[in-house]
């Protein structure tokens, strides 16, 4: 039964009911408390539940990770993309006829038309291709606004689909307009994951089973994260009522951010900058060393305090790749494999739960997949969008108020204009 909290307010005594949650801790609810005149104070929502959700339960200290009550590592080795991208909208696993209407409802939606290809002609060869994928998005809503009814519980599920669908085509034209290459069209015959792979690369080489079975995985273990920054942002603006592809879009923004979906390039460019397996132990020393700048990337976790139950799947599928490329022998994955045996073994990151986390074995994994660097915020925004698209359904499934956070005011007091000439 829930209990309630109570504050006292200048000598008032205010009750507070809690919200019992199925998993984790119970909220107080404070939606009272502005009668009373006064609001609580939370810099970054720390400490604060911004909605109820169905859809995404972790539990740091413990390592869990579930989607819709299924724990992510049973979802990462038994299951593929699409099937958790059906599980995360709809509630449920897909049964097989289910399934095969979301295959065929992604086949059907993978394509975009000539004349919207030409929207990458405006951007530079160099430019971020977050920067193409984020207005490529945005871009849908011109073509898709009309017929798209916010209200209408059909109308977000054939939104999802296309998204769904269409992020892998973009992902993929924005690498090879980067490389100057032209566009591959997406082959419905192929798996989700292995189409994605054969437009960036197809005609270049075959896609092999290990490497689609560690990209889609890599889809998985993205696709949704609770209430992160991207999340968050999505909901903020899809509370505005805002077409849909502007709210994606806005969570694209926040995902492109290096504290948020940079982190795995971020590793890239530490072992770049560490240069040799011979220097590992140097810029260990750095990373000890309090008043050095240097930082480990790819290790520990905001969430995680133990561990990371994604790395542990995406560590199997990083070794996989590896072996199957003859890769283990580059000098920059010997230096990160040199890095993870430190990580696992010196008692400083062992005390400190300094564990490599998903970022530093996707980062790896990518890296010898031949994904360029800049690239890899995009495959991140590629796996998170059914997690973006379920948490905007969800929030327009039922009653909801436009987002309108409060301010704790440190500014001037009132004050008189003073006329220029006077001043």
């Amino acid at each position: 039964m829930a209990e309630k909290v109570q504050i006292s307010i200048d000598g008032r005594t205010v009750d507070l009911p809690t919200l019992v949650a199925s998993e984790g801790a119970n909220v107080v609810d404070v939606r009272g408390l502005i009668a009373e005149g006064i609001y609580t104070y939370d810099p970054g929502f720390l400490s604060t539940a911004s909605c109820d959700s169905e859809i995404t339960y972790i539990d740091g200290g413990a390592g869990i990770l579930m989607y819709r009550g299924y724990p992510i590592e049973q979802l990462a080795k038994q299951s593929n993309h699409l099937e958790v991208c059906h599980l995360l909208l709809n509630g449920e696993l897909p049964s097989p006829a289910e399934y095969d209407a979301l295959v065929k409802s992604i086949a059907d939606n993978q394509d975009v038309d000539e004349q919207y290809q030409q929207l990458f002609n405006g951007f530079s060869q160099g430019a971020h291709p977050m920067a193409m994928v984020g207005a490529a998005v945005s871009g849908l809503a011109a073509l898709h606004h009309e017929d798209t009814d916010i209200t209408v519980h059909e109308d977000r599920v054939k939104t999802a689909h296309r998204l769904i669908a269409k992020i892998p085509t973009i992902a993929a034209m924005a690498f090879r307009h980067g490389a100057g290459k032209s566009f591959i069209a997406p082959d419905p015959s192929l798996g989700y994951a292995e189409n994605f792979l054969n437009m960036c690369f197809g005609d270049e080489r075959d896609i092999s089973p290990t490497i689609a079975k560690a990209m889609d995985r890599i889809f998985i273990l993205h696709a949704d994260h609770e209430q992160n920054a991207s999340t968050s942002t999505v909901r903020m603006a899809g509370s505005t009522d805002c077409n849909p592809y502007a709210a994606i879009s806005a969570g694209i923004s926040a995902l492109w951010g290096p504290a948020h979906g940079g982190a795995n390039e971020a590793v890239l460019d530490m072992l770049n900058e560490i240069g040799d397996e011979s220097k590992v132990e140097e810029y260990v020393a750095k990373a000890k060393d309090k008043d050095d700048p240097f930082k480990l990337m790819g290790f520990g976790h905001r969430v995680y305090k133990n561990f990371d139950p994604r790395a542990k799947v995406m560590e199997e599928s990083c070794h996989e790749v590896l072996e199957e490329l003859g890769a283990e022998d580059e000098p920059l994955l010997k230096l990160a494999k040199r890095l993870e045996t430190i990580a696992r073994e010196d008692d400083y990151f062992i005390e400190r739960n300094l564990y490599p986390n998903i970022d530093f074995y996707s980062g790896i994994t990518l890296q010898a997949v031949g994904i360029p660097t800049n690239l890899f915020t995009v495959i991140f925004t590629l796996g998170r969008m059914p997690g973006w698209i379920s948490h905007w359904h969800e929030m327009l499934s039922a009653p909801y108020k436009i987002a309108r956070p409060r301010q704790l005011y440190l500014g001037s007091n009132a004050r008189d204009y003073v006329a220029i000439d006077q001043r």
